[in-house]
């Protein structure tokens, strides 16, 4: 297993890292297979074992079992890995239970130490953007859980650009805790990370660790142009992540991936992996199973790297169309672009 620096931190994290979306049986977790105590410390024995460090969570996954499951499973190795949790969604029916307040904030992270039993939290991410409250409020509780020793590190997710950076400007002006690193979506299907959220990361050294990145199953090569799926398909009920806008292309980007997996002799699921691995200021994937078989082959995709002629096959069938300004960027500020700019504009002008 590979490590890799988290962000302008000091943590160094394994590249692929196990999600228990999947825990429990109730909430999201019912919609995702809902997997069994027993189960799941199956698969967190399996992930620790092949070298994983890092277990994602948060607070709402299956109301709050999730949490309680892994608590449960790390009792006795808690020091063998790095736990991440998240807060921000409703975890009750009151006027105070959502948001990134500071009431609701240090409520949420004590509630999630109970259910993971523990004393501290690894990374303590903001699950989403609260428009609502003052992003100085946000982060002055989150230093206050940092120096109260209950998290060592924080990071935000599904944050827009300018919701990212305002939190860092705000962070810097103020002497706040700083967030190392982002979670957002990112896959062979989906690159609009890459206009403007890759290269903050890279601009500004914070890690990048990705949710979904086989999208919601799209890419583990079960889904056919002939309407073909698999058993237990989250895309078949009312599930709407990843959304999709464009079938004819999602299925030209499937096509293309199981011949280039074909090619190398490996899955799908591995290939899409593999590629995302080799992404520019991706730190580490977050990835979910439901059986040891599905992990394991998902493990494999950090033993191996994608040759250049592949990587630009899928590169090529998967790419984003430059809108504006970035086409303007690429025919006029060529001559001096960043390291930032070109994970979007290399090559491109």
């Amino acid at each position: 297993m590979e490590y890799r620096q988290l962000g302008r931190s000091g943590l160094r994290v394994s590249a692929l890292a196990l999600g228990t979306m999947t825990f429990g049986d109730a909430g999201t977790a019912a919609a995702l297979g809902g997997v069994a105590s027993r189960e799941a410390r199956a698969l967190v024995d399996q992930a620790l074992e092949a070298g994983v460090n890092l277990i994602d969570t948060a607070d709402m996954y299956a109301d709050g079992r999730s949490e309680e499951i892994l608590g449960e499973i790390l009792q006795g190795r808690r020091d063998d890995v790095l736990l991440a949790t998240k807060a921000r969604f409703a975890m009750g029916a009151g006027p105070n239970d959502a948001g990134l307040s500071r009431h609701h904030l240090i409520r949420a992270c004590e509630a999630s130490l109970r259910r993971l039993r523990t004393d501290h939290i690894d990374l303590y991410q903001v699950h989403e953007r609260d428009g609502l409250t003052p992003v100085e409020e946000t982060l002055a509780a989150l230093d206050t859980l940092v120096h109260d020793g209950k998290v060592r590190y924080i990071g935000c997710s599904n944050h827009s650009a300018w919701h990212l950076m305002k939190a860092l400007g705000t962070s810097e002006r103020t002497g706040l805790e700083r967030y190392v690193s982002q979670q957002i979506y990112y896959s062979l299907l989906h690159r609009e990370a890459e206009y403007e959220l890759v290269p903050l990361s890279i601009d500004e050294q914070v890690g990048i660790i990705v949710w979904s990145p086989l999208a919601g199953g799209l890419l583990t090569g079960k889904y056919r142009r002939d309407g073909t799926v698999p058993k237990q398909a989250r895309h078949t009920t009312d599930w709407s992540e990843p959304p999709i806008y464009d079938k004819s292309r999602m299925f030209d980007i499937i096509e293309t991936l199981a011949e280039v997996a074909r090619e190398h002799g490996r899955s799908s699921a591995q290939t899409a992996l593999a590629y995302l691995l080799g992404k520019p200021g991706v730190t580490s994937l977050v990835i979910g199973a439901r059986t040891g078989e599905q992990l394991a082959d998902n493990l494999a995709s950090a033993t191996w790297a994608l040759d250049g002629t592949a990587r630009a096959r899928l590169d090529e069938i998967s790419a984003v169309p430059l809108i504006y300004p970035y086409w303007h960027q690429a025919n006029s500020a060529s001559d001096r672009l960043s390291p930032g700019d070109l994970t979007l504009l290399g090559g491109r002008h």
